[in-house]
């Protein structure tokens, strides 16, 4: 026999302990809760039928904090970029304190029963399909540098020690699309898990994926800390049972037996074919469409998305107000330092006190104008009308806080940035570390 042969073991073979019992039941809810509350994506058609059950805590969870709890927090954010809100730390709690609730009663009113091993079949293949689809979702988007773009012109600006953790994190990733690629075929390989017999090496590979995630998300401040230590918990879930062989041999070197667990018996031979038939064209259906979403969203946001017109960074070289050229004071809080235009609509104005205003920024490349509008001001749109001296430098004439202004802009040359410049060596004779 090999150092690892497997076995298929019907999933009525075993009967179980009081213990595993208890703790079966605790975790079947709790997962169930989680993946319903926390789609994430991986099972698009729960968004239409969550809708009101997810309406529901929303009015359920702040009423708990506040008259139960007293929790003084602000529990009424709910969906956005972050996964950590009090919203989602309470409906945690929540979904816990119903597990635990859960399971006491169904203990007692279930306490003859020698197994669960049907039902544990069923919640293991729910398991698997929601991490390998999230995993699959984040790898594509990972691969097809979609999550952690290349350094922005505004990060490449800001100062070092103003980046908080979380976009040190996202500027270290995204510098590289190696590192993207490497991470993205790792999260990718949890299409394993879909598979009976691959099951094992893709919970292992999903756990050292989620692994790096998690430690990411505690480390650098990422909020979201909640799913990826959700994904951990239930990629060992899944590795549970053989935790203990697989150990004994890396201790003892003595060869061992996994075990597979068998799919149960259908008792027509169609409805076999129809359960593995819907199986797969879940799967090349949710792939498909992954795919097919990633790619289209490159196009309008990732790297080789078009860029607009006069993206770039552009310095100040002379700034006129009412015919009279301004001294390049840092104490000056409205005259113009760096201009950065980033992406279609909007630009990033820094004024020579260094303080930032992010504007509304729309350009009518045919009538040479821009129409612009600080916002969070209540100041009307500005327009300027605007012309290219040269190849790289852009003169800008109108009214800017009631006076009249000429503002001449110098744009860099962003090959000047080391990060951009300093290419891949094979050879380094001393640590460049700068």
């Amino acid at each position: 026999m090999n150092i690892a042969d497997t076995v298929t073991v019907k999933v009525e073979d075993h009967q179980w302990g009081t213990a595993k019992k208890w703790c079966f039941r605790f975790f079947f809810i709790l997962l169930s809760l989680f993946i319903i509350f926390n789609n994430n994506g991986a099972f698009p058609f729960f968004f239409s039928i969550m809708k009101y059950p997810t309406g529901l805590m929303h009015e359920l969870i702040p009423w708990i904090a506040a008259e139960i709890l007293g929790y003084t927090y602000d529990y009424t954010i709910f969906s956005n970029g972050s996964g950590d809100t009090s919203y989602d730390y309470l409906l945690l709690a929540f979904m816990t304190f119903c597990a635990g609730i859960g399971m006491l009663i169904w203990s007692l009113l279930d306490r003859n029963r020698t197994s669960y091993n049907q039902l544990y079949y069923w919640l293991l293949v729910v398991v698997r399909f929601y991490i390998a689809f999230t995993l699959i979702n984040y790898g594509m988007i990972k691969v097809i540098k979609m999550q952690f773009p290349y350094p922005s012109l505004y990060r490449l600006t800001q100062a070092y020690g103003d980046s908080s953790p979380m976009g040190l994190a996202w500027t270290f990733l995204g510098f590289s699309k190696g590192y993207n690629m490497f991470m993205g075929i790792i999260e990718v390989s949890a299409v394993l898990l879909l598979f009976r017999r691959t099951m094992i090496i893709g919970a292992f590979l999903s756990l050292a994926a989620c692994v790096h995630v998690m430690s990411m998300n505690y480390f650098y401040d990422v909020p979201v800390k909640i799913f990826s230590t959700a994904l951990v918990v239930m990629s060992v879930f899944i590795l549970a049972p053989y935790l203990k062989t697989i150990l004994g041999f890396l201790l003892t070197g003595k060869s061992f037996i996994l075990q597979v667990i068998a799919r149960p018996d259908y008792k027509k031979k169609w409805m076999f074919y129809m359960a593995y038939g819907l199986k797969y064209l879940w799967i090349l259906v949710f792939v498909a469409t992954t795919l097919a979403s990633c790619l289209n969203r490159a196009k309008v946001y990732g790297e080789g998305a078009p860029k607009p017109p006069l993206y770039g960074i552009y310095q100040t070289e002379k700034f006129v107000r009412n015919n009279v050229e301004c001294l390049p004071l840092i104490t000056d809080s409205l005259q113009w330092r760096q201009l950065t235009v980033q992406r279609e609509g909007a630009a990033r104005i820094k004024m020579m006190n260094d303080s930032l205003k992010n504007a509304d920024f729309k350009v009518d490349a045919s009538k040479k104008q821009i129409e612009i509008f600080y916002q969070g001001s209540l100041s009307k749109d500005k327009l300027f009308s605007y012309q290219m001296i040269d190849k790289d430098r852009l003169l800008l004439s109108g009214h800017l806080n009631g006076d009249s202004v000429k503002i001449t802009l110098k744009k860099m040359d962003l090959k000047k940035f080391l990060l951009i410049n300093r290419k891949f060596n094979w050879v380094n004779e001393y640590p460049f570390n700068r």
